[in-house]
């Protein structure tokens, strides 16, 4: 498999970071952008890809592209949150902190 995730924001800054194999979807982390504030809402990754690794890689993405446009991270889902807690040093610089 050689996925890839792609990030698509509408013009209100609402989107998603997507991961595919070609044209299936195998997950999606919800987000908005607004005011230099990542949200991410919710991380889901199809039952037939779980456990192969496929919310990490979207997690990446994220914390990747938050890095290159200077956005803190609102994590108000429940496995980037888990993620931020467990490699606080990994994620500090990002973190808005627990709302």
């Amino acid at each position: 498999m050689d996925e890839a995730v792609q990030l698509k924001l509408d013009d209100q800054g609402n989107g998603a970071f997507t991961i595919s194999d070609g044209d299936k979807q195998l997950g999606e982390m919800v987000v908005r952008e607004r005011d230099h504030l990542l949200t991410v809402y919710h991380t889901e990754v199809i039952a037939e890809a779980e456990g192969k690794g496929l919310a990490k890689k979207m997690l990446n993405a994220m914390v990747d592209y938050a890095r290159s446009h200077q956005l803190q991270v609102l994590p108000l889902c429940p496995y980037v949150h888990a993620q931020f807690k467990r490699h606080p040093e990994e994620y500090a610089d990002l973190w808005a902190g627990d709302e």
